[in-house]
């Protein structure tokens, strides 16, 4: 067994019976997949078998039936506990027996000098008029209503409702084609050029307009190209501007808010509401990033590796909920998967340090969580989220993790009492 500081290099063998009853699992699978003249399928004698496939056939297939044992033998015999998914090599194989290195990385030793008395306070947050006003304004512009303009011409802030197809050289392209497409005028959501040149026409009109693709444009065919869009008007819509009167608050739906005072302090509240939780969340970033700086550790970098994993995987999720591919997002700004993960190599490592010095603290001060209390908080959890409790805890890693989150929420809580006194 080889040692550097936190990486262990285990070889496990794996012979005798246990690799005969891999070899003939191996077989039996094989033998259903093979055909030789005059034998049924799965019918063939394991010593023609052999012979005609060789031994060397059976063996990948029975490591991976033994793989799983070797790994559980190299943590017991050796008495260590991974923190991340550990890398197997096959060293050797052959009829009897195969050997496995696994490459484990366990967890560092930590050291927080101090987290105690940090002398870190936690600022009080203000909600300004002009703050409410401003949110009030956002909120009757949500809920405009847009008419439809029975006379006028398209202008800034109108909504067109146009059929268009657009024609490279005179033939249409892929695309480049839509019916009854309400394009906000001034939303700059088409290419530069096109919602200008629908200013001034009227309902039912058709025009031709010249564009031209920007440079960087995701289609080859066309970046940089001129092009012609033929367009109709089919409607034009504008937006009437909201008043507080009873129809407005009748839409908004909020209970026993009916003026604008009342409206005005229900806004005040959510403002307030929305920055002490960002205050929150900034004092404690503040508070781990300085119990950070007094902490020794030497964080293996498999760690850091497996949380950008994560954050990885995270965000393709952000990604498809916005309706984009990882492979689009990369086309679109240039990026690669490589710069991708070095931009969250920071965040991972702030990450991994944080919860390494977490529960170093919850060690030394003996903070725990019973299954009791994580029984509770699943069933309160599930019923937020409208779920069977069984379901929910399947979702979120097991009750285990409960247990763990609720963990590192008692030593953050208890951190912010120690470093407010």
């Amino acid at each position: 067994m080889a040692k550097n500081k936190n990486v262990l290099e285990i070889t496990v063998k794996i012979d005798g019976d246990a690799w005969k009853k891999a070899l003939d699992k191996s077989f039996d699978k094989k033998v259903k997949e093979v055909k030789v003249d005059g034998f049924r399928k799965g019918k063939v004698p394991r010593d023609l078998y052999e012979k005609k496939f060789g031994k060397e056939s059976l063996f990948l297939e029975g490591a991976d039936y033994v793989l799983q044992d070797a790994y559980q033998k190299a943590l017991e015999d050796n008495k260590v506990i991974p923190v991340v998914q550990p890398n197997v090599d096959l060293k050797s194989i052959d009829e009897n027996g195969v050997e496995f290195v696994f490459k484990i990385v366990t967890k560092p030793e930590v050291k927080v000098k101090k987290y105690k008395g940090l002398g870190i306070k936690k600022e009080e947050v203000e909600v300004t008029k002009e703050e409410v006003e401003h949110e009030l304004h956002h909120l009757l512009e949500r809920y405009q209503e847009v008419v439809t303009k029975e006379e006028g011409t398209v202008e800034e802030g109108n909504i067109a409702v146009i059929d268009f197809e657009g024609f490279k050289d005179g033939v249409a392209f892929d695309g480049g084609k839509g019916e009854n497409y309400s394009l906000e005028i001034g939303s700059h959501t088409f290419i530069p050029g096109f919602e200008e040149q629908l200013i001034g026409m009227k309902t039912g009109e058709e025009k031709e307009i010249k564009v031209t693709f920007p440079e960087d444009y995701v289609s080859e065919e066309l970046k940089g190209k001129e092009v012609t869009f033929k367009v109709k008007v089919n409607e034009i819509k504008e937006k009437v501007a909201r008043e507080l009167d009873a129809d407005f608050f009748a839409d908004l739906g909020l209970e026993g808010i009916d003026t604008k005072e009342k409206l005005m302090d229900e806004i005040e509240a959510n403002i307030k509401a929305q920055k002490d939780m960002d205050q929150e969340n900034q004092y404690i970033d503040h508070l781990l990033e300085e119990i950070g700086k007094n902490t020794e550790v030497d964080i293996p970098e498999e760690m850091v590796e497996e949380e950008i994993d994560r954050l990885m995987g995270r965000f393709e999720e952000q990604m498809k909920m916005q309706g984009i591919s990882l492979d689009v997002y990369y086309q679109f700004t240039k990026i690669t998967e490589k710069d991708l993960r070095a931009q969250m190599e920071k965040e991972a490592f702030s990450h991994v340090l944080y919860r390494l010095m977490l529960e170093e603290i919850m060690n030394l001060e003996k903070i725990e969580v019973t299954m009791e209390e994580a029984e509770k908080e699943a069933e309160e959890l599930a019923n937020k989220y409208q779920m069977p409790k069984d379901e929910f805890l399947k979702n979120f890693g097991g009750l285990d993790m409960i247990q763990y989150d609720l963990e590192m929420r008692k030593v953050i809580e208890q951190l912010k009492q120690w470093n407010q006194e």
